[in-house]
């Protein structure tokens, strides 16, 4: 939750978690800071998780509804041809 007290919006999560991991990646903080700052960003993640997977399910419901084929796992192109020549070797 915002310190407004309604969920922040996912752009605006994700925005602000990105944020935290920088301020947290220069190691600079106090510890108690950056504890603080690794819980808001726990909590930010599962927000967005969520926001993730229920638009998943939004997109799934739509397309079984349009007779649409069911929805297949994003794979990378670059990720796919590297795991490839990985499997070649």
């Amino acid at each position: 939750m915002s310190r407004s007290g309604k969920a922040p919006e996912f752009e605006q999560a994700l925005e602000e978690l990105e944020g935290l991991v920088e301020r947290l990646e220069r190691g600079d903080l106090p510890l108690d800071e950056a504890l603080k700052a690794f819980e808001r960003g726990v909590a930010l993640t599962r927000h967005c998780q969520a926001s993730l997977q229920a638009a998943q399910q939004k997109v799934e419901i739509l397309l079984k509804r349009s007779g649409q084929p069911e929805v297949s796992p994003f794979e990378d192109p670059a990720t796919a041809a590297e795991s490839e020549r990985a499997d070649g070797e």
